[in-house]
C-alpha cells in the first residue's frame, strides 16, 4: 500500500460495494483505517449517490425484500435485521444507507442493511394527556440533521376521544376529529434521547383524516432538503386545500411549504408528497386518471417548482390510485415509478411508454423505498454485525455451489444413460 498513492487507492475503493470493502478491512491496518475513516465514508457515499451505484429498492410488505437497482430482477428477503423475529416490520424511511424500522410503538430500531450494524431505540411510552383520550394514529419520519451530524426520528402521536375511536397504537384510521390533540417528540440517535416539542401549529389538528394516512403509507414523513414532510389533506367542508407540512429537524420547527400552481384540468385532485433523487416532489392525482409530477429544484423556493412529467393513458393500469416516483434511470431518459402498491414501472415520459418491471421472488403487493449502500456508522464499537452476515453469505454460496455440482452430476448421468 505504501507504494501506491493514497488518492489512487481512495479513487478505486470509492467505486466498490460495501460488501467488498468490509472484506478488504482485513488486508492490513492502514486499509482498515482508511475504510473506517469518516472522510472515506463520506466520499464513498457521495460517489454512490451521484453515480447511482450501489443502489437497491426495498420492497415493504409483511416481510422485507431488496432488489438490486442495476438488474431489478430477483428479490432477496432481508432476514437478519434486528426486528426480524417479530415479523410485520415496517421501513419508515431510508437516509444515507440507514433505515428506520418499526414493529410497534415499543419496538423501534435503526439499521444499516449493508454493514449489519443496528441500534434499538430507547422508547418513551405514548400516554394520552387525559383519561377521556386514547391513542389514535401515530406518525413517524426519519431524517438526517446535517448541522448536528445526527440521525433523528420524529414521532407525532394523535389522541382522540374514546367514543370517536382510535388507531389502536397507529394501526387504524385515527379518526378525523378536529378536536384531537397531538404529542410530538424527536429522537436523537446520537444521544439516544427523546425531546418533546411544545410549539405545535394549529393545522396539525387537520392532519388526520379517516384512513388517509393508512393507505399507501402516507403517515411516514418524506425527507428532503433538511426537513420531513407530510400532506395535511384537504377539507372541503372547511374550504381548506391540501397543505405540505414540513418539520425542520435542524431546529425542530414546523412550517408550511409553498406549493406549485397546479393545473385545474376541469377535475378535482389529491396531492401526495415524495422525494426524487434528493429533491422534494409532489404528485397531483386527477381523479385517478392522470398524475402530474412536480419537482422543487431549489428547496423552499416556490418559483423553483417545475412540472417534470405527466402520467396517463396506460391501458393496462385501470386507475392511478397511487403513484410515486423513485429514481431516474442512469441515462436520464426514464423514471422508475411505484404504482398502486403492486408494481414497479419504468416510464419514458418523452415517448409516453411504460414497461412493468418483473421481479422474481418478491411479494405480490408492496410499498417501496430507495436505498443506497453505505459505511455510515451507527455504533462506535467494532463492526460485528457484518462478520456474522459474511459467514451466512459464505454458507449460502457453498450451498449454491453444492447444488450446482449435484445438478451437473445428475445431468451427466442422465446423458450417459441415454
Amino acid at each position: 500500500m505504501s507504494k501506491i498513492p493514497h488518492e489512487i487507492i481512495t479513487d478505486i475503493f470509492q467505486q466498490l460495494p460495501v460488501k467488498s470493502l468490509l472484506r478488504f478491512r482485513s488486508l492490513s491496518k492502514p486499509i482498515c483505517s482508511l475504510i473506517d475513516g469518516p472522510d472515506f465514508i463520506k466520499v464513498h457515499l457521495y460517489h454512490s449517490i451521484t453515480a447511482k451505484s450501489n443502489h437497491s429498492v426495498i420492497l415493504k410488505e409483511w416481510d422485507l425484500f431488496t432488489v438490486d437497482f442495476d438488474t431489478l430482477s430477483d428479490a432477496v428477503e432481508v432476514k437478519h435485521h434486528p426486528l426480524y423475529a417479530a415479523g410485520g416490520t415496517e421501513v419508515i424511511g431510508s437516509v444515507n444507507g440507514l433505515v428506520f424500522l418499526r414493529h410497534s410503538e415499543r419496538n423501534l430500531a435503526v439499521y444499516n442493511l449493508s454493514t449489519r450494524e443496528w441500534k434499538k431505540c430507547f422508547v418513551v411510552e405514548i400516554k394520552p394527556p387525559r383519561r377521556d383520550l386514547i391513542t389514535g394514529y401515530v406518525y413517524y419520519g426519519f431524517g438526517y440533521d446535517s448541522v448536528g451530524d445526527d440521525y433523528k426520528v420524529v414521532r407525532m402521536a394523535q389522541f382522540v376521544r374514546e367514543d370517536e375511536g382510535g388507531g389502536g397504537g397507529g394501526g387504524g384510521g385515527g379518526g378525523g376529529s378536529l378536536g384531537c390533540e397531538y404529542e410530538v417528540r424527536v429522537y436523537s440517535l446520537k444521544n439516544d434521547k427523546w425531546k418533546k416539542i411544545e410549539d405545535l401549529p394549529i393545522c396539525l389538528k387537520l392532519l388526520s383524516k379517516q384512513f388517509f394516512h393508512v393507505l399507501h403509507r402516507r403517515g411516514y414523513g418524506v425527507f428532503a432538503g433538511h426537513a420531513l414532510h407530510w400532506i395535511v389533506p384537504q377539507r372541503r367542508q372547511l374550504g381548506t386545500r391540501d397543505c405540505v407540512l414540513g418539520f425542520d429537524i435542524r431546529n425542530d420547527k414546523f412550517f408550511e411549504l409553498p406549493q406549485p400552481n397546479y393545473e385545474s384540468k376541469g377535475m378535482s385532485f389529491q396531492v401526495d408528497v415524495g422525494v426524487l433523487e434528493g429533491n422534494l416532489c409532489v404528485m397531483c392525482n386527477y381523479e385517478h386518471v392522470c398524475v402530474d409530477v412536480w419537482v422543487m429544484r431549489e428547496y423552499g423556493m416556490k418559483e423553483s417548482w417545475c412540472k417534470m412529467f405527466s402520467v396517463q393513458g396506460i391501458k393496462w393500469i385501470g386507475a392511478f390510485m397511487f403513484l410515486r416516483p423513485l429514481i431516474y434511470s442512469k441515462d436520464g431518459g426514464k423514471v422508475l415509478l411505484e404504482v398502486n402498491d403492486e408494481k414497479l414501472v419504468w416510464y419514458d415520459w418523452k415517448n409516453k411508454h411504460a414497461k412493468v418491471v418483473k421481479i422474481r421472488g418478491g411479494p405480490n403487493s408492496y410499498g417501496s423505498e430507495m436505498y443506497v449502500e453505505s459505511l455510515v456508522r451507527i455504533n462506535n464499537g467494532d463492526r460485528n454485525g457484518w462478520k456474522k452476515q459474511q459467514e451466512i453469505d459464505e454458507e449460502e454460496e457453498k450451498r449454491k455451489a453444492d447444488r450446482k455440482k449435484r445438478d451437473n452430476f445428475l445431468s451427466v448421468g442422465f446423458k450417459l444413460k441415454l
